[in-house]
């Protein structure tokens, strides 16, 4: 039985406030846990985000982002305008001048876009319209068979997956995909049907070119990953 998206992740050096950051921006509902601060999606059939204590500073560019979507001119200056007003600043990543997206940064630094309406490739998602990775095309291809999403984007080395569902696209770039510095501060989190083999899974997603980054020695709720880049993520029970 296939895993499924159950949480982006973001490291943070203080996740309440961060959650409290996003919340604002993206007008989804907090929620405490145990172990860290997350915000639930509108619609259950979504992800939801997850702020866990983390102490690595930030290096270099992340090599994930979230690009948000705006329905009208005004749409994207109101989405800018609330960010900058609950901690996000605007920063310079070598945009040009006649790019219509905005670039902006959380107060934990990480970077994230507001694209300019009538963007037709997220014409078809929803206000987080994706998540867009640093990659290969490998590693979209893993993706692709690991969540069981179909590919909507492979051309030039870039490749694209979304859920049957329709909602957040995830994308890859291709070439040239920038040395991995650290652990990354955004990854994704899976989460097992109710009653499903934990560890076969963890042999189907080696099978697709995974790696165990816990050497088999995970805790009882989850197993930590590598996908075909190197980059980390988690497998966890059913809550």
């Amino acid at each position: 039985m296939t895993s499924q998206l159950f949480a982006i992740c973001f490291n943070a050096t203080q996740p309440s406030d961060l959650a409290r950051f996003w919340s604002g921006v993206l007008g989804w509902e907090s929620a405490d846990g145990p172990d860290g601060a997350a915000i639930l999606p509108p619609d259950s059939a979504g992800f939801r985000i997850r702020f866990l204590p983390g102490r690595e500073p930030k290096t270099g560019r992340n090599r994930a982002h979230f690009d948000l979507t705006s329905t009208s001119p005004e749409d994207q200056r109101e989405t800018v305008s609330r960010a900058l007003e609950l901690g996000g600043k605007h920063i310079d990543v070598g945009q040009l001048p006649e790019d219509g997206h905005v670039v902006l940064a959380d107060p934990d630094g990480n970077e994230f876009c507001v694209i300019e309406p009538g963007n037709k490739f997220l014409a078809d998602t929803g206000f987080i319209g994706a998540l867009a990775c640093d990659g290969t095309q490998e590693v979209g291809y893993f993706w692709s068979e690991a969540l069981r999403w179909p590919l909507v984007w492979d051309q030039d080395q870039e490749t694209a997956i979304q859920s049957p569902d329709g909602g957040t696209k995830i994308t890859w770039g291709g070439p040239p995909v920038a040395p991995k510095a650290g652990t990354n501060r955004l990854y994704l989190e899976l989460v097992l049907p109710a009653g499903a083999d934990r560890e076969a899974e963890a042999d189907r997603l080696v099978s697709l070119g995974a790696t165990r980054a816990d050497a088999g020695e995970g805790d009882d709720a989850r197993v930590l990953m590598l996908d075909p880049d190197g980059n980390e993520f988690s497998v966890r029970r059913h809550p």
